[in-house]
C-alpha cells in the first residue's frame, strides 16, 4: 500500500494503512486419509483439505503415527491452486523404497534384488517325475533379499583360494576362468562368503559351521526357499522348467545334458543340443525373467539349509525358513549339465549332498537390510 501525506509545520495528522493478505490456495491429499497436516509447524486438522495461505513459503508436514513422516516446502501462488499429495510409508516401505534394485559385489559379479513374498514349495504328487522329497508347503518370505546373477567363477574363487583348481571330466575341462567353480563343499562356499563379506566391511554371515542368527547382510547362500522363489514363483511365475511348462526344451534353452554330453552321461536330451558336453562360461545362456542366468542347468548349487526329507511345517506356513537344524549333508538344487531326464529338469527337484562334485557350483545372496527389531 502506498500513501501520500503533507504534514505543515507544527501541524500533527494521522494516517491509517491496512495491508490486504496476498493468498493462494493449496490442496493437501494423504494417504492413509486419516493423518494429520501441520503448517509452519502448527497443527491444522485433516491432512485432506484445501487452505486459503499467505503468498510466503511454509514448511509442511503430514503426519500419522507408524508410518514417516512426510514433509515439504510450498509458496502459494495467488489464482494458481497448488497441490501437494502425500503417501505416507511405514518404516520398512520407506527402506525399500530407498534399496537399490541391484548391487556389485566386491568379486564383481551383480547382484538382483528379490522382492519377498508368499508361496507354495514343492510339487504335486502326480507331477510327472516328482520324488517324495518334494511334499508342498506354503512359504512365507518377509525380507527383501539380493542373488547374483550368475554362478561363482572359477576365477572369482580363485581370488580367495588361489590354488583351487575344478579339474576336468573326460577330458573335458571344468577349469576356464569363466566357467562355474565345481568341487567345492558347502564349507568351502560358505567360507567364500564369508571372505566376500569382509572384503566390503559385512558382518560374517556365517560362524562355527552355521548361519548366524538373526541372520545379517553378510554374503550367504541363498536359502533353499529364496532360490525356489526366484528361480520358479517370483514375478509373478509358477514354472516347471527353467523355460517353462512344457518339455522337451526348444532352440538354446540352457545347459543340460544335450547330444554332445551324451558320451559322459547315462541320460541325455535327445535331439538336444547347447554346445557344450560339460560345464559352461557363466551367463552364456539367457536369463530368466528376474534377470538371473542358470537357474537350470550348468552346475547344480549349494544352498543354505541342511537337508530334511521334508519341506517345512506340515498344515501350516513356515516363514523365512532356514532348514533343517541339523544333519550331515546339505540341500543341492538346480540340474546341471550332468541332466536330461525329467525329474531333475524340474524346478521343484531337490537332492542333497556332502561333498563337492563336478556339478555342483554355488551362488550368492545377502538380505537388503537388517531383520525389524521385535
Amino acid at each position: 500500500v502506498t500513501r501520500e501525506a503533507r504534514v505543515a509545520s507544527g501541524a500533527q495528522d494521522s494516517l491509517a494503512v491496512r495491508l490486504e493478505p496476498i493468498r493462494g490456495e493449496v490442496r493437501f491429499t494423504a494417504q492413509p486419509a486419516d493423518a494429520t497436516l501441520l503448517v509452519d509447524g502448527k497443527a491444522r486438522g485433516s491432512a485432506n483439505q484445501t487452505l486459503s495461505l499467505l503468498a510466503v513459503e511454509h514448511s509442511i508436514e503430514i503426519r500419522k503415527p507408524g508410518y514417516e513422516t512426510f514433509s515439504a516446502r510450498v509458496t502459494p501462488r495467488p489464482g494458481h491452486e497448488q497441490v501437494v499429495n502425500a503417501r505416507l510409508q511405514t518404516p520398512a516401505q520407506a527402506r525399500a523404497a530407498a534399496t537399490p534394485g541391484s548391487i556389485e559385489a566386491p568379486n564383481g559379479q551383480r547382484l538382483r534384488l528379490i522382492a519377498p513374498g508368499s508361496f507354495t514349495m514343492g510339487a504335486p504328487r502326480r507331477e510327472q517325475g516328482r520324488r517324495a522329497n518334494e511334499a508342498q508347503r506354503r512359504i512365507k518370505l518377509t525380507r527383501a533379499f539380493y542373488l547374483a546373477t550368475t554362478e561363482v567363477t572359477n576365477e572369482q574363487f580363485r581370488a580367495f583360494r588361489s590354488g583351487h583348481s575344478s579339474g576336468i571330466v573326460a577330458r573335458t575341462t571344468l577349469d576356464n576362468d569363466n566357467y562355474p567353480v565345481v568341487r567345492v563343499s558347502w564349507a568351502d562356499a560358505t567360507a567364500y562368503c564369508n571372505w566376500l563379506s569382509k572384503q566390503q566391511g559385512l558382518p560374517a554371515a556365517y560362524a562355527n559351521g552355521k548361519l548366524v542368527t538373526p541372520v545379517n547382510t553378510g554374503y550367504r547362500l541363498p536359502t533353499e526357499a529364496e532360490w525356489a522363489w526366484a528361480a520358479r514363483f517370483a514375478g509373478g511365475r509358477d514354472l516347471k522348467y527353467p523355460w517353462g511348462n512344457a518339455m522337451p526344451p526348444s532352440g538354446s534353452a540352457g545347459n543340460f545334458a544335450d547330444t554332445a554330453a551324451s558320451k559322459l552321461v547315462n541320460n541325455h536330451l535327445s535331439g538336444y543340443t547347447d554346445g557344450y558336453a560339460a560345464a559352461a562360461p557363466v551367463g552364456r545362456f539367457a536369463a530368466n525373467a528376474l534377470g538371473l542366468h542358470d537357474l537350470g542347468g550348468n552346475v547344480s548349487e549349494w544352498v543354505n539349509d541342511r537337508y530334511s526329507s521334508g519341506l517345512g511345517v506340515i498344515g501350516g506356513t513356515s516363514t523365512d525358513p532356514l532348514g533343517n537344524s541339523g544333519g550331515s549333508s546339505h540341500v543341492v538344487r538346480d540340474s546341471s549339465w550332468r541332466d536330461g531326464r525329467i525329474t531333475e529338469l524340474r524346478l521343484s527337484y531337490r537332492d542333497d549332498a556332502s561333498q563337492g562334485a563336478d556339478d555342483i557350483g554355488f551362488r550368492i545372496a545377502r538380505y537388503a537390510q537388517e531383520a525389524d527389531a521385535k
